[in-house]
């Protein structure tokens, strides 16, 4: 078989990864309470079987109030486990690892969905009412934003527990892998971030003060998720050019995680001040590559890159030149299901066929050997 990176496996404790393709956590606003729905089954099941190596269920509420807006998945109660399982056990049947993204919106919730302006909820909305946000201060995201409240040590503390909970039942739920959310504005980014923080006590002010939280949280989830399976943590690489957490605080968090036990590190970018889906900026394939580059040199410690990353040439590339240990993909591969499978047969890999089941891989596999792609159409 041919040696190719992006097909080579990766081991992080007990979990084998059959390649560096991950699919990213993306937001489907179609629970109901937090309860995941047919829709859910019917979007995970497209992805199960397209040959990942692993694949995170969407930002994943750790309590109602740390919800995005209504729609998003929860776990904060038991009744979320039964639907949340049948999605890990989708993933593990086809021999793709499962994970889950843990979160709290912190500041950021209470929002309506992005197709329907991604603004905060109004008190006119009876339907679905808006809810009281919290953060680190009482600093709105800005001017049209609702001003959050500064929570108290008790808030904090009881923000530990529905994180420490929320991984009990991932756990109990079936999941390899959890990842915890802190980029992109959510909470636990707004206390790392000296643009959202401004506290005096143990919680702000220097920057062990305002990795506190973080690393309080990871020692909760730590003390009930087994120690064989692996721990990720989402982090924004960079604030903003010239404002807030650069990227040399974010390598100091970064070996932070690593000393307290988190396995790899996701390095996504912004999302303080705004939405970094609903950016208007122009991108480039990769554009957040360098981050996990940085990252993973300078820390020391395995590396997602997620990002416009699109095309099988570039996703090896990061791979070959050490650049990440993963990469992780979402809109493009909502874009092609099979871009794994065409991935490894335009890597001319002799297993090819088994990264599907024999009921695509046969028909593909055919089409592929006998279809002349150069002949007219008759």
């Amino acid at each position: 078989m041919n040696e190719v990176p992006l097909f080579s496996s990766f081991k992080i404790k007990s979990k084998s990864f059959r390649n560096r393709i991950v699919l990213s956590p993306m937001c489907q606003y179609k629970a109901k309470d937090g309860v995941i729905s047919d829709w859910h089954f019917q979007h995970y099941s497209r992805f199960a079987f397209s040959g990942l190596g692993a694949a995170f269920v969407e930002a994943t509420g750790v309590s109602p109030d740390g919800r995005i807006g209504h729609g998003c998945t929860g776990i904060w109660s038991d009744s979320h486990v039964e639907g949340l399982s049948k999605v890990a056990k989708i993933f593990n049947e086809y021999n793709c690892l499962s994970g889950i993204q843990l979160a709290h919106a912190g500041r950021k919730a209470s929002y309506l969905r992005p197709w329907d302006g991604a603004s905060p909820i109004t008190e006119n909305d009876k339907v679905e009412p808006a809810w009281q946000t919290i953060g680190p201060s009482a600093i709105p995201i800005n001017n049209s934003s609702p001003v959050p409240k500064e929570m108290t040590v008790e808030d904090i503390n009881k923000v530990r527990e529905d994180f420490k909970k929320a991984a009990q039942r991932a756990d109990k739920a079936g999941f390899d892998i959890i990842e915890i959310h802190g980029a992109h504005g959510y909470l636990l980014h707004s206390f790392f971030s000296p643009l959202s923080n401004q506290r005096n006590d143990l919680y702000g002010g220097n920057f062990e003060n305002r990795i506190r939280f973080a690393m309080e949280i990871i020692a909760d989830i730590k003390s009930v998720w087994p120690d064989n399976k692996p721990l990720f943590y989402r982090l924004s690489s960079i604030d903003a050019p010239g404002q807030g957490a650069n990227l040399e605080d974010n390598i100091m968090l970064a070996k932070s995680l690593k000393s307290v036990g988190v396995d790899v590190i996701d390095c996504s970018s912004g999302g303080i001040t705004g939405s970094p889906v609903l950016t208007k900026s122009k991108i480039i394939p990769g554009f957040q590559v360098p981050y996990s580059e940085k990252i993973k040199k300078d820390a020391e410690i395995s590396s997602m890159a997620v990002g416009a990353i699109i095309s099988a040439d570039q996703a090896n590339e990061i791979i070959s030149n050490k650049r990440a240990d993963l990469v992780a993909m979402g809109r493009e591969l909502l874009a092609d299901t099979q871009w794994v499978y065409k991935a490894a047969t335009y890597f001319n890999l002799e297993n090819a066929k088994d990264y599907l089941p024999d009921s695509y891989s046969f028909y593909l596999s055919r089409r592929d050997e006998y279809l002349d792609r150069a002949a007219k159409p008759a």
